[in-house]
């Protein structure tokens, strides 16, 4: 995909996305070690993007498995289509059981899912694993022959090697420790939040009509939420909605009052509204 780590930067920056010398040396290495790679760090600052800027940068297809708890085989691998099954066995009653079932076990009857479409693809995509330490720890196992082997074992069919080798990208939010297991077979990289230069930088690509100087009085006041005592400080993409409503409401200059109009798009718990504004009015500076 890349031939060097210094052709990430700018082939991501093309689709928007902002790439430091880490993560541009770790994309690079997935592609030429053929390794996963695992994304951690806090919700909202461009883990999933940049699965995403990755599969446009390279002309992939992104394949996305979106976790969640509860999430089993049947929704991350395959399943059998039972209602064209039973169908198939009404209409062939008399047959000998061996001849049904290997028909109604085929490729007719196979239902694919993120893990399976990836690895029986044609052509080299980009599969996210989107939020994997929301799994349980069994749904989690399942993945590993995935991302050790690129492949799927179908007791019905045998085992269903990749075609052509995805890119694979998993996204944790580090909301429980995730196996030893998982984590060996990956490329570790953590996107904290980044320096306020680097988020002025994101801001003017992300809202270009953004004055600079407002960009600048906008990254200096999130990076002194972000150090305060929070439920859920604000995320980057927070961060460009509200630098998007600032510009929406024609804002030129960041003052208490626009803050406290405002907060709600920044932050998304009550308590942490409050507390920033109680800064605000006891005289804290708006950045």
């Amino acid at each position: 995909m890349f031939d060097t780590p210094d052709a990430v930067r700018p082939a991501l920056a093309g689709q928007g996305y902002l790439a430091d010398d880490r993560i541009a040396q770790v994309v690079f290495l997935a592609d030429r070690l053929d390794k996963p790679v695992l994304v951690e760090g806090p919700a909202g600052v461009g883990k999933t993007e940049l699965a995403k800027a990755v599969a446009a940068a390279s002309g992939r297809r992104l394949i996305r498995l979106q976790c969640y708890e509860g999430l089993d085989e049947s929704k991350a691998l395959y399943e059998w289509n039972y209602r064209k099954q039973l169908l198939r066995l009404q209409a062939d009653q008399g047959r000998e059981w061996s001849e049904i079932e290997a028909d109604i076990f085929g490729e007719d009857f196979l239902l694919t899912r993120p893990l399976l479409e990836a690895i029986r693809s044609p052509d080299p995509v980009v599969l996210l694993i989107d939020e994997v330490d929301r799994v349980e720890v069994e749904t989690e196992a399942l993945m590993l022959e995935v991302l050790s082997d690129f492949q799927v074992s179908i007791p019905e069919l045998g085992t269903v090697a990749a075609s052509s080798q995805p890119a694979v990208y998993l996204t944790s939010n580090n909301t429980r420790e995730l196996s030893e297991a998982l984590k060996r077979r990956c490329l570790f990289l953590h996107i904290g939040y980044p320096t306020i230069e680097r988020e002025v930088e994101i801001l003017a690509t992300r809202v270009p009509d953004l004055d600079g100087s407002l960009a600048d009085r906008i990254a200096r006041f999130v990076a002194g939420v972000r150090a305060q005592t929070l439920r859920k400080p604000p995320s980057v993409s927070e961060s460009v909605d509200w630098a998007r409503t600032l510009l929406a409401l024609g804002v030129a200059e960041l003052d208490e009052s626009v803050i406290t109009d405002t907060l709600h798009v920044l932050l998304k718990h009550q308590p942490d509204i409050e507390r920033v504004a109680a800064g605000l009015h006891e005289g804290a500076s708006p950045g």
